[in-house]
């Protein structure tokens, strides 16, 4: 059985090997203690909210939300910034968990929804658009990278 559980620096010992495998599904390189320093962070200045999927008390997935706001609509939201689930125990249900999770916190917070992006090839769109979510259509998103040279 999966429960979900929103996690705190308590829980920082199961989710950092998780936070660590998601990075390096996105090619970067393997570096516990920068994860560890990242999510300490985050935790100590109160800048996330992480939910934790527990089977057998093993952490096999998370998701990590952060907030912002929307000046148009007056109202803040939350970026679902992260969504990993362990391979050996994808297609099971987790990922949907940890979204339905995601929503009803936000419903809970009265928060106007949630936001995300994900790379054109991922396949968990199909769960995206399954939950509710809606592909973004009206607007383009550009991002500017400090490090790059103009």
């Amino acid at each position: 059985m999966v429960k979900i559980i929103r996690a705190a620096t308590d829980r920082l010992e199961q989710v950092v090997p998780l936070f660590d495998q998601y990075r390096v599904f996105y090619g970067k390189k393997s570096d516990l203690p920068k994860a560890k320093a990242f999510l300490t962070e985050r935790f100590s200045n109160q800048e996330n909210v992480l939910f934790l999927a527990l089977q057998n008390e093993n952490a096999v997935g998370f998701t990590q939300l952060y907030q912002t706001f929307s000046s148009v609509s007056l109202q803040p939201f939350y970026i679902l910034n992260d969504l990993f689930v362990d391979a050996s125990c994808r297609n099971e249900g987790i990922g949907a968990l940890l979204l339905k999770e995601a929503q009803s916190f936000c419903k809970e917070q009265s928060f106007k929804g949630l936001a995300l992006e994900t790379a054109i090839d991922n396949p968990a769109q199909k769960l995206y658009e399954k939950l509710g979510w809606k592909k973004d259509t009206d607007f383009l998103h550009y991002f500017w990278s400090a490090s790059d040279k103009v």
